[in-house]
């Protein structure tokens, strides 16, 4: 999970390094939506794909990281896309759900779930 954390986060800074106009990271939507970028890309070393209220970044070494945003622009996520994200790392990382629920119960003070099964990182 934390990895996962330390991905977007890094994800986020190239981001908005790339497109400077961005407040944060969820406003990718809204320039997709206005089609002011394309629904896939590159930005920096990540290709990008956006789907539904999300999208999905894959660095040069294969790791993926998909994220999906809230209403308020935040990213939120839940246990398929850590999942995802472990299996795409180099050396992937196969864990069941409840290894990533004890993972997430354990680093209470990071993540916070916003809905049922969906989490965001705690500012």
């Amino acid at each position: 999970m934390l990895g996962y954390v330390d991905a977007l986060s890094a994800i986020d800074a190239a981001v908005r390094s790339a497109l400077p106009s961005l407040e944060r990271l969820g406003d990718v939507l809204g320039l997709v939506r206005s089609r002011r970028i394309s629904r896939s890309g590159q930005v920096g070393t990540y290709s990008y794909t956006v789907h539904g209220t999300g999208c999905r970044f894959v660095s040069d070494d294969g790791t993926e990281v998909d994220v999906d945003f809230a209403a308020d622009g935040s990213e939120v996520f839940d246990l398929w896309r850590l999942h995802c994200y472990g299996l795409s790392l180099p050396e992937p990382l196969d864990v069941t759900d409840q290894d990533l629920q004890t993972a997430v119960r354990y680093l209470q003070s990071l993540p916070t779930e916003v809905r049922p099964g969906w989490f965001s990182v705690a500012s």
